[in-house]
């Protein structure tokens, strides 16, 4: 391994009811798996608060440092960049889904509030994250020691724009925390992140909660690593395990240099916010 490469982890956790429980299962996977040698850990969308709404504003309430504290000791004491998949954030008597990143010195480096919310109306599904939540305005990138990142959550994924911006602005590979369900997930995970890679020839890792069976929001899971190329190097059922993906990222040059779209972009006719 060197600067040109990283190994990466999913912690595909099951969330809790019991939210000490999760912070203490969550810690434990963190830490196996840095042991087992990966250099960034990356964890759920929501991975401390149960997804769903008489949820949200409950476990918010216990103060979102608590949790940004917890993970950054997660990320000095076992010397790894984690993304914190997302936690309910509270700011001025307004509720984020939010993304929170650490270096391996625990100190923040990023975040992302998910800009686009989840707010669907399908055949046996009704859910509105705008009834909890207020909506992120910011593009997230982030520079480490292997080259500049980016951070969207879950249904940011459906907005290619979002993703070309964080092209534009140098991202080598975009994080993707999620809680896709068993409705939309067979049909349109897999397809959106390889569609996102494919389109802006980065590495996406997406990061899902693992299925709680019986629980009213029941998680699709299948963490996935998609390569600049647009092929799957990783991916998973829907339990609660932790995934590997070894990256190189001389691959992206690879990507760019033999399907060189990025360089014949037609900005004048669409712009793309840099």
């Amino acid at each position: 391994m060197n600067d040109k490469s990283v190994k990466l982890a999913l912690c595909q956790i099951r969330t809790e009811t019991d939210f000490g429980a999760t912070m203490d299962k969550a810690a434990r996977m963190v830490r196996e798996a840095a042991q087992n040698g990966a250099q960034i850990v990356m964890l759920p969308e929501m991975f401390n608060c149960p997804y769903a709404r008489e949820y949200f504003r409950s476990f918010a309430a216990r103060g979102h440092a608590a949790s940004v504290r917890a993970m950054s000791s997660w990320a000095r004491e076992n010397r790894v960049l984690l993304v914190g998949g997302s936690v309910p954030e509270s700011e001025d008597g307004k509720l984020y889904n939010t993304c929170f990143v650490f270096d391996e010195e625990g100190r923040q480096i990023a975040r992302h509030r998910k800009a686009h919310l989840f707010d669907v109306d399908i055949p046996g599904m009704r859910f509105f994250e705008s009834h909890s939540f207020a909506a992120g305005d910011a593009v997230t990138v982030f520079d480490t020691r292997w080259g500049r990142m980016g951070a969207a959550v879950c249904f940011d994924v459906r907005f290619p724009e979002l993703f070309r911006a964080m092209t534009e602005r140098g991202a080598k590979l975009v994080f993707l925390p999620a809680q896709f369900n068993q409705k939309t997930g067979p049909r349109h995970w897999e397809l959106l992140l390889r569609a996102r890679a494919s389109d802006n020839q980065f590495f996406v890792a997406g990061c899902a909660a693992a299925k709680y069976e019986g629980f009213s929001y029941e998680c699709w899971g299948h963490s996935t690593v998609v390569d600049p190329f647009g092929m799957v190097t990783a991916s998973c059922d829907e339990s609660e395990q932790i995934l590997y993906a070894e990256l190189d990222f001389a691959q992206v040059d690879e990507a760019r240099r033999q399907i060189p779209t990025l360089s014949v972009l037609r900005e004048d006719l669409y712009p793309v916010a840099k």
